[in-house]
C-alpha cells in the first residue's frame, strides 16, 4: 500500500479508536498490521491532534463564557441606566441581533457554542423590552405585562419549532408566573 493511503487507513484506525467505534484490542492489532510496527510516528501525530483538540475545546469555552459575561452584563446595565436609555437600547438590541445571526452561522459547526447565542440574545431582548416597557410606559402595567407575555410566548414558540426544551420550559414556567401573578394580585 502506498504511503498516503497507509496514512489515511491509520488515521481512519485511530479515528475508530478515540470515538470508540471499534474495541481497543482490534484497533491496536489493525494499526500494527498497517503501520507494519511502527507506531511511533503515528503516536506523534496523535498527539498532535489531540493538543490541537484541546486548544480548540479552550477556546470555544473562553468564547463561551465571553459571551454570557458580555450578555449579563448590556443586561445589568440595560436595567441600571436611565439616562441615555435609546443609546443603549439601541447597543443592546444590534448586539442581541449580532448573537442571533451568529447563532444561526455556528448552529451547525460548534455544539456546545451554539445555544449560548440564541439564550444571549433572548436574555437581551428580555432586557430590552422590560426597559423599554417601564421607561417609555410607566403609567401603563399592562404594558410590561404583554412584553413579558410576549417574551415568553416567543420562547414557547422558539422551544417547539428548534426543539428546545429549556427554551420551551422557561417559555411556559414565565407564562404561567405572569398570568398566576395576574389573577392572584
Amino acid at each position: 500500500m502506498p504511503n498516503p493511503k497507509k496514512k489515511i487507513v491509520l488515521n481512519e484506525i485511530l479515528y475508530w479508536k478515540q470515538n470508540r467505534l471499534l474495541p481497543d484490542h482490534y484497533c491496536d492489532f489493525l494499526m500494527t498490521l498497517y503501520s507494519e510496527g511502527n507506531e511511533e510516528n503515528l503516536l506523534e501525530d496523535a498527539s498532535h491532534k489531540k493538543s490541537i483538540k484541546a486548544m480548540e475545546n479552550k477556546r470555544k469555552w473562553i468564547l463561551s463564557i465571553s459571551v454570557m459575561a458580555i450578555s449579563i452584563a448590556l443586561f445589568v446595565l440595560l436595567l441600571i441606566v436611565t439616562k441615555w436609555v435609546w443609546l443603549v437600547s439601541s447597543l443592546v438590541g444590534i448586539i442581541a441581533i449580532i448573537f442571533l445571526i451568529s447563532a444561526f452561522l455556528f448552529a451547525k459547526k460548534q455544539l456546545l457554542f451554539a445555544p449560548l447565542l440564541p439564550i444571549a440574545a433572548a436574555l437581551l431582548i428580555f432586557g430590552l423590552s422590560v426597559k423599554v416597557s417601564v421607561e417609555y410606559f410607566p403609567d401603563h402595567p399592562f404594558v410590561l405585562y404583554g412584553s413579558l407575555i410576549a417574551n415568553c410566548l416567543i420562547w414557547m414558540f422558539t422551544g417547539l419549532k428548534l426543539k428546545l426544551l429549556y427554551f420551551t420550559l422557561s417559555g411556559a414556567i414565565g407564562l404561567l408566573i405572569v398570568l398566576g401573578y395576574q389573577l392572584f394580585v
